[in-house]
């Protein structure tokens, strides 16, 4: 089975329960007899484990194969979702949430890494893809299995057996992975390799010295951390900006949010064969932008319809930034050995910023209004410029 399926599947299977706590939280904090707050601390400890393990897993990897990584990390996922199956308390549910973050944060490095260095532009982005698939899947089945009758403890033991199920196929196919990395020399385009061209360099690109390596790491960890801020950022908190802030009615503000999430898994599928044709780079270059007009439209003043389609274009801007920055990440850096290490810092970051971003945003509208959303979702863009116009400068200030 090649590895690029394995990936999807996956991360389309994580997807499936990371996507269903909100909507299982009312029913599960009746039983646990807690306040609706309490949501905001079980996803603080599951991000906080999700971060460790990110970092960690860097570490591993020089030592742990791929193959190895992502069975086990699925298996610990399901293994903490059996434990908040039978969770007789928060407490004790708590420690599923642990587990959930460690396996998911092992996963999603794990993947990452190795696609920065085996993957195109085309596959990272049906990787990511598939996870938007797994997280519009995830929901619907929840709904489906409530609406049977069944409790939500009998969706996360469902859940967790198809885990197990996959994290068996993983095993069983482990040596799929282990393939030889993509040399790190400048890729071509498809249109340059219509026209038969040959890569234009013959070996592994030299580091650049410290006094760039250093800060060209920081930038792009600061570039994926809010990023992945503004994607969560807009997706929760725009049913609120839409219907209280710009006036929709609550049909169409649903509506939506749900064409938002739709739109960040069409880019993927489409602008991933984009980014394989014309180079990385451009694509990646236009997204920033495109992120920023997004903003820019649902910022203007106007009928609520102009912030719909800034929000639709923010999405579909937003959806192969994070792909291709890992992607992208080798041929800045310049040396194999540094790379998955890189990679899962990046994954950390994306974790911390998806937590914190949304937070900080929730804690704005709460004292401003919900049509603060718009413009901190742009500032945050030209925020996001800033650190890719720094990395790019430091990146062309690397030897060739």
């Amino acid at each position: 089975m090649p590895s690029i399926v394995l990936a999807c599947l996956a991360y389309l299977s994580v997807a499936l329960p990371a996507s269903t706590l909100g909507l299982l939280w009312p029913s599960m904090r009746l039983g646990f007899h807690q306040p609706v707050g309490a949501l905001g601390a079980l996803l603080a400890v599951s991000v906080g484990a999700s971060i460790i393990s990110s970092v960690a897993t860097g570490r591993l990897m020089a030592c742990v194969r791929v193959g190895t990584l992502v069975p086990v990390g699925t298996l610990v996922v399901a293994a903490g979702l059996g434990e908040e199956a039978v969770a007789p308390s928060l407490w004790v549910f708590a420690i599923g949430a642990v587990l959930f973050g460690l396996g998911f944060g092992a996963l999603d490095s794990a993947i990452n890494a190795h696609a920065a260095s085996h993957f195109g532009a085309r596959d990272i982005n049906w990787v990511h893809a598939s996870y938007g698939l797994g997280a519009t899947v995830g929901p619907l089945a929840t709904t489906a299995m409530l609406g049977a009758g069944l409790s939500w403890r009998w969706v996360y033991g469902t859940m967790a057996v198809a885990l197990g199920a996959v994290a068996s196929i993983s095993a069983v196919a482990r040596r799929s992975w282990a393939t030889s990395p993509t040399p790190l020399v400048p890729s071509l385009t498809g249109r340059e390799k219509q026209l038969g061209a040959r890569p234009r360099s013959s070996g592994p690109a030299k580091p650049p010295p410290t006094s760039i390596f250093i800060p060209l790491i920081f930038s792009g960890l600061i570039f994926g951390a809010v990023e992945t801020g503004i994607e969560p950022g807009a997706g929760i908190w725009g049913y609120v900006f839409l219907t209280s802030g710009r006036g929709l009615s609550h049909e169409a503000a649903g509506v939506a949010v749900a064409a938002y999430w739709a739109m960040m898994l069409v880019g993927r599928a489409v602008l991933g064969p984009v980014a394989e044709h014309t180079g990385a780079q451009p694509v990646l270059g236009g997204a920033v932008v495109g992120v920023a007009i997004g903003a820019a439209l649902m910022s203007a003043p106007g009928p609520g319809f102009v912030a719909v389609v800034g929000m639709m274009a923010l999405g579909l801007a937003a959806s192969p930034i994070f792909p291709l920055l890992t992607l992208t990440t080798a041929r800045r850096l310049g040396s194999s050995t540094t790379t998955p290490r890189v990679v899962t810092l990046q994954v950390a970051a994306s974790a911390t910023g998806a937590a914190a971003l949304p937070a900080g945003i929730g804690v704005a509208i709460e004292l401003v209004s919900a049509k603060a959303l718009a413009p901190l979702l742009f500032v945050l863009a030209l925020a996001m410029g800033g650190a890719y116009a720094h990395m790019s400068a430091l990146a062309r200030r690397s030897p060739p």
